[in-house]
């Protein structure tokens, strides 16, 4: 391999993780944050969605050795707790094995922590408030936008972009289309999303059950609840822009409690300032982006969301863009190039990448519509009935979520083809024997 200056465009969760990977075989590196550096500065309310951590992500950091300290900062979720709107509350296991739970953390306590790690051992290799903001394909260099008038160009680099959904690293890429045959698409959903922080109580106590992920499916709108370790959470109502239970109705602090009392009675005085929250935090969009070839020759990757955003209804964005760095780290032991590195990467993750965004989009409909629904029960009780009695047996969320070891792609496949199955049988009226739908699972060869 060359000795070329290696430049991580995007200093988020998923740019921290390879600026550590790559560091700590070695490599030099320096990493280019268009935003300031959030462990000296207060990031916006409202703008993230709080995340996920399982299995895929969680593999990631334990080849940097960070799995254990970074869950400290965590809290399990081993339940989808779901609310009716009189109050009923069902509880649905995500997975019946030890350990299967999924993982609540903050992105921002993540980041500081991955970066704190990064710059143990390449100190200052951060630079913030540095922009992309031209290219030159002719002379392959990248312009740099890092304040006060000052421009810095990068030339005979080679660039990985993590640069988050709307990457100016891809628009690069894009710019090159006709050369390098560059398909790219954009998606946004007629939904977008709101952030309300729920304070603890006034003994400093979780208001809702802390083990759990709650979620208040409305038909076509929901709300959801993900704990944080000082005992808040972080609760996100995602709706339509439009129409009667839209955004656009919410135009005043009535309004808004109004709404919120209407269809989440047994949250809403919970709240000590719903309204004002409401109007502070911003409205975030939900994208979808795919996209190939992330890479230019040797050149240039993308990784992360600026290769395949996807919307957060598989809680897998981040354990995706982690995986991602995961499989670059098994290429470097296995290729002896860059450009068998960058295309063996491609091929590998687009697959997959473009299968966990349709499951995701499944799983928003999945969600906020069929989770209160009695036969969509009566299948995740039997799922677990077949996981208890049959180790082996996996749901499609676990395959996505619990098996690493199974590609999105397969996950996909073959948790398909088991919905069918048992959406099918919990739709007739008579008892379903678990011995008969394993022996059945085995001779499709969903189960290994």
């Amino acid at each position: 391999m060359d000795n070329k200056k290696i430049i991580i465009i995007g200093g988020g969760l998923v740019g921290s993780l390879l600026g550590l990977i790559l560091a700590k075989r070695g490599i030099k590196i320096s990493v280019y944050e268009s935003r300031p550096d959030m462990r000296k500065s207060n990031i916006s309310a409202g703008k993230s969605i709080n995340l996920a951590l399982s299995h895929r992500g969680l593999a990631a950091l334990e080849k940097v050795g960070l799995k254990d300290s970074i869950l400290q900062h965590a809290v399990k979720m081993k339940s989808r707790i779901i609310h009716s709107v009189h109050g009923d509350k069902i509880i649905l296991p995500y997975g019946t094995r030890e350990g299967e739970y999924i993982n609540s953390i903050s992105r921002k306590k993540l980041n500081e922590i991955l970066m704190n790690e990064l710059e143990l051992i390449q100190p200052n290799c951060i630079r913030f408030n540095t922009r992309l903001v031209e290219t030159d394909n002719k002379s392959k260099s990248f312009t740099f936008d890092i304040g006060n008038g000052e421009k810095l160009i990068e030339k005979n680099c080679r660039i990985f972009g993590t640069d988050g959904a709307f990457s100016a690293t891809r628009e690069y890429l894009l710019s090159q289309s006709s050369t390098i045959k560059f398909n790219y698409s954009q998606s946004f959903q007629n939904y977008g999303y709101k952030e309300l922080n729920l304070e603890p109580d006034e003994f400093g106590q979780f208001q809702l059950e802390n083990n759990g992920l709650h979620i208040w499916p409305r038909g076509h709108f929901m709300m959801i609840a993900l704990p944080n370790p000082d005992a808040s959470f972080t609760c996100t109502l995602f709706a339509p822009y439009k129409g009667k239970d839209g955004f656009e109705q919410l135009i005043s602090k009535s309004n808004v409690e109004n709404y919120f009392t209407e269809h989440f009675p047994d949250i809403t005085p919970k709240f000590n300032d719903l309204a004002d929250q409401f109007f502070e935090n911003p409205i975030g969009n939900l994208v979808t982006v795919k996209c190939h070839p992330w890479h230019i020759h040797d050149e240039t990757l993308l990784l992360g969301d600026a290769a395949h955003a996807i919307i957060p209804f598989y809680g897998q964005g981040m354990n995706c863009g982690f995986e991602d760095v995961f499989v670059l780290d098994k290429l470097m032991d296995e290729k002896s190039s860059w450009i068998d590195i960058f295309e063996c990467f491609t091929e590998a993750r687009k697959i997959n990448s473009d299968a966990i965004a349709d499951l995701a989009e499944d799983n928003f409909i999945e969600m906020r519509d069929k989770v209160g629904d009695e036969i969509f029960q009566k299948k995740r009780k039997l799922e677990v009935d077949l996981e208890i009695k049959h180790q082996n047996y996996y749901s499609k969320y676990a395959l996505v979520t619990f098996r690493p070891d199974i590609s999105y792609h397969e996950a996909m496949v073959r948790g398909r083809r088991q919905d069918e199955i048992l959406m099918n049988l919990c739709a007739l009226k008579n008892e379903v024997d678990l011995d008969t739908t394993y022996k059945l699972m085995c001779e499709e060869g969903l189960i290994n």
